[in-house]
């Protein structure tokens, strides 16, 4: 399986690429963060796009007012072509919304002119170390099959992914061993690792099955199970080799393949100690009500009810979600399709209740949506 070690800036300082179009600004960058890092600079997106296909790069300040481009732009081409490479929007222009919408489009951070330069540094410095964090996952996922093994190589590739993540910069290691949820970061990491939609779209799913939870009023502990089994209903894409998030993927795929998945990412959680229910979650979202074609053959409410709820929120989120090559539907309409499968894909009770609620809260379900990044806030 290999050694894996934490990735170090070893003897070279990380390097920075400043892009700015107005020359004061972009000189104060250059001044402000040469003693710490290689500094690169452009005045404009073609600019940008030419010194990252020459130089290695770090992290990039991108500015949203470009002269040949919107700054919002230029970062969702550099997310698709180097999603390795970690971005922070600096800008006069600045409003919670344009915030939003860099980090939605992968935008590590966000600071508005005129900058407090110590924020700056601090800043920059906590984006380089998730950047660590992510570069070591990336080379584990790359070099590694232990996470989905067998039972052994399981146990072990989650003693040396915590202990070497753990380890970079300063995050420190779960203090409460009791405590599963102090490996949430890891775990939402390694989704980010294999690719940031994934992430995006596995936390829309958590918020939107927490919606429908809170009609039900399910204990607590459920709801706890609940909002992780969907944040990791798609762990086991991460044994996916090549995967790209597509919101189309779930309607195309075969059963097999979503067996394969659903069944790695149960048998890959287990050693953590989660409640069982969110085991249940990962391994049973893609039961149909009706039975037909599922992959493990569960039928109406003999599916866990938590995999039913995730199986309407995932649902939705893949008609909802804008993004490149897909071309999402409104609320009403996305509803009006998962209702019409009610009693076949889904249970016809929950599938009533969530129509109820989106309905309810429909003008502002995208902004909490994207605002929502984890199951534990």
């Amino acid at each position: 399986m290999g050694t894996h070690t934490p990735v170090e800036y070893v003897g070279t300082k990380p390097s920075v690429l400043v892009v700015d179009d107005e020359t004061g600004p972009r000189d104060a960058l250059k001044v402000i963060l040469r003693p710490f890092f290689t500094i690169h600079s452009a005045d404009n997106a073609k600019s940008a796009l030419r010194i990252l296909k020459d130089q290695h790069i770090d992290l990039i300040t991108l500015d949203q007012k470009l002269p040949d481009r919107q700054g919002i732009d230029l970062l969702q081409d550099i997310k698709q072509d180097y999603a390795d490479i970690e971005v922070i929007i600096i800008t006069g222009y600045g409003s919670l919304k344009s915030a939003m919408e860099g980090i939605r489009h992968g935008a590590a951070g966000y600071l508005l002119k005129p900058f407090n330069v110590t924020e700056l540094i601090t800043l920059i410095n906590q984006t380089l170390e998730k950047k660590q964090r992510l570069d070591y996952l990336r080379s584990f996922l790359k070099t590694s099959t232990a996470l989905w093994g067998t039972e052994q190589e399981v146990v072990q590739a989650w003693k040396d992914l915590q202990s070497n993540y753990f380890a970079i910069g300063k995050s420190a290691p779960a203090a409460d061993a009791g405590d599963v949820t102090t490996l949430i970061p890891l775990l939402s990491d390694l989704l980010e690792a294999k690719d940031r939609q994934l992430l995006n779209h596995c936390s829309r799913v958590s918020f939107y099955a927490s919606l429908l939870a809170n009609q039900l009023n399910l204990p607590i502990p459920d709801q706890k199970a609940l909002a992780l089994g969907a944040f990791l209903h798609d762990i086991g894409k991460i044994c996916l080799s090549d995967y790209k998030y597509s919101a189309d993927e779930d309607d195309i795929q075969n059963n097999t393949r979503a067996k394969e998945y659903s069944e790695a990412g149960a048998r890959m959680l287990l050693p953590l100690g989660f409640q069982a229910e969110v085991g249940q979650v990962v391994a049973y979202h893609h039961e149909r009500f009706d039975g037909l074609g599922n992959p493990h053959g569960l039928k109406g409410e003999g599916i866990p009810l938590l995999a039913r709820i995730v199986a309407i929120a995932q649902a939705f989120d893949n008609l909802t979600v804008d993004m490149p090559g897909h071309l999402p539907l409104s609320i009403d309409d996305a509803i009006l399709k998962i209702v019409l499968q009610a009693d076949t894909h889904f249970d016809p009770k929950l599938t009533e209740l969530f129509a109820q609620v989106v309905r309810d809260c429909k003008s502002s379900l995208p902004a909490l949506a994207i605002a929502k990044t984890s199951p534990t806030n």
